[in-house]
């Protein structure tokens, strides 16, 4: 149990008026940190193969090692989170998270690197809850767009810039160096952290009930992940998530899953988190055709891929501290609330998807051979969107969330992300291996549209709130406030 005393800010709560922009600079760069280790290693596959004697498809699990915890767990770390403080929590998930990175990084046989991923992989699941509770509770209200947008800006920027970076780092320092470039960040931001946030208390020990739910839910994505990932090469592998059924609604019908669905239901959130997931899969999407095409079929180098990829991001970066401010804006002028949340953010979150799916759709006319600067520009508009729609939506959503279930918010709105990420790839591929190789890039560009697509209604319609209270007589996190 967490335990305050007299006067101690609670479980992380800022004073009245007072905004640490320190810490949700911290929020963003273990944003930047997490997304980018769920890219850089996968360019360096073939070295940790030749480097760890074992083979390619062996060299795969230290890529699933970290994905299977961060998705299983998100979740039930959420719900635990929920009950503990939020300073002992964001230092023990970066400290552990660096560790398991030196540990990675030192292995001297594949077993150990599996091993330290599958450790770093559940430290990474509590750093993508904490990064937007981290920011929420850093300002005041009024400021929440900007503090989002901070982490909704620089969490998918380190996932394009991640087989980049590993690149370079691969040609010049070795396989290692991919797992040993995260440390500094993570110093740092140990170092930011211990210094700004006031003591509020200790961690306790997850009960019996999370650890169950979180077997349940490793159980499921067990099956997801594996499938989606083996079934570029096989898609045969798809029929492996089918095995994710039966736990997964073990644990959604159970007392681990009812809560967390009935605080969904009760804030009106099922359809921004369809937003979340549909935009992040078409983003995905996009990023594996547009840079597989232009070097398979259109023969140009892999510097100018790079460089023609680059645009998104760039877009993104310029846009994402203005959606921040654009969704602030209505409060600066006493414009008033909706729902607990500032009115300007969820028409900036519309118009950002509706920029990208725009842009990806402006992809689609190009036919077959491309030009690396018409693909700019379109790839610099729809990162344009995504920066728009990305601080926004966090505040949208972080906002609705109950006081007592911030934590479990910012995970199920996490793993919306994480799986459209890694679902956008595998359905690309599909469609691409079903339509043959004249209309398969066609074909996969227009699934990244539609899932952009469908994204704007879902975050355009009104949310459905439900005056139903989410069930707390089995939910631990919430005991543990009593």
């Amino acid at each position: 149990m967490t335990n305050q005393g007299p006067g101690a800010e609670q479980a992380g709560h800022l004073s009245r008026g007072v905004d640490r922009w320190p810490l949700v600079a911290v929020a963003g760069v273990l944003a930047f940190v997490a997304m980018l280790d769920m890219n850089i290693v996968n360019v360096a596959l073939a070295g940790i193969a030749e480097g760890l004697q074992v083979s390619t498809a062996t060299a795969q699990w230290a890529v699933l090692g970290y994905q299977l915890p961060v998705v299983a767990l998100l979740l039930p770390v959420g719900r635990w989170l929920d009950g503990v403080a939020l300073r002992s929590a964001v230092l023990a998930a970066t400290c552990g998270f660096g560790l398991c990175s030196a540990l990675a990084a030192a292995a001297p046989w594949m077993a150990w690197l599996i091993a330290a991923r599958l450790m770093q992989g559940a430290f990474g699941a509590a750093l993508f809850v904490l990064m937007p509770v981290l920011a929420l509770r850093s300002v005041r209200p009024e400021l929440r767009g900007r503090a989002m947008s901070v982490p909704a800006t620089l969490g998918p920027l380190g996932a394009v810039l991640g087989p980049a970076l590993g690149g370079m780092l691969l040609d010049h320092l070795g396989w290692r160096s991919v797992f040993l470039v995260k440390i500094p960040f993570c110093v740092l931001a140990l170092a930011v952290v211990g210094r700004t946030m006031p003591r509020d208390g200790g961690l306790r020990a997850p009960d019996r009930r999370s650890v169950a739910d979180a077997l349940l839910v490793a159980a499921g994505a067990a099956s997801v992940l594996p499938a989606l990932t083996l079934a570029p090469d096989r898609p045969a592998w798809l029929l492996l998530a089918l095995a994710a059924v039966p736990p997964l609604w073990w644990w959604l019908r159970g007392p681990g899953g009812r809560p967390v669905a009935g605080t969904l239901r009760t804030a009106g959130l099922f359809r921004a988190h369809g937003a979340v997931l549909t935009l992040a899969a078409g983003f995905a999407a996009m990023h594996y055709v547009v840079a597989l095409h232009l070097q398979a079929d259109n023969g140009v180098s892999a510097t100018t891929t790079g460089l023609t990829v680059l645009a998104f991001p760039l877009g993104m970066a310029v846009a994402g501290p203005l959606g921040g401010r654009l969704a602030d804006l209505p409060r600066a002028f006493g414009s008033g609330q909706e729902g607990g949340n500032p009115i300007g953010a969820r028409p900036v979150a519309v118009t950002g998807a509706a920029l990208t799916a725009v842009g990806l759709l402006l992809l689609l006319p190009l036919g077959d051979g491309w030009a690396p600067l018409d693909v700019a520009w379109r790839l610099a508009l729809a990162g344009v969107g995504l920066g728009l729609n990305g601080g926004p939506t966090q505040a949208l959503v972080m906002g609705a969330a109950p006081p007592d279930r911030i934590a479990t918010v910012g995970a199920t709105v996490q793993l919306a992300r994480s799986l459209g990420f890694t679902l956008g790839p595998a359905l690309a591929t599909a469609a691409w291996g079903l339509t043959g190789p004249h209309e398969g890039v066609r074909a996969a560009l227009a699934l990244a549209a539609l899932a952009a697509c469908l994204s704007v209604p879902l975050l355009a319609l009104p949310a459905r709130r439900s005056a139903a209270v989410p069930e707390k007589a089995t939910d631990p996190a919430s005991s543990a406030h009593d």
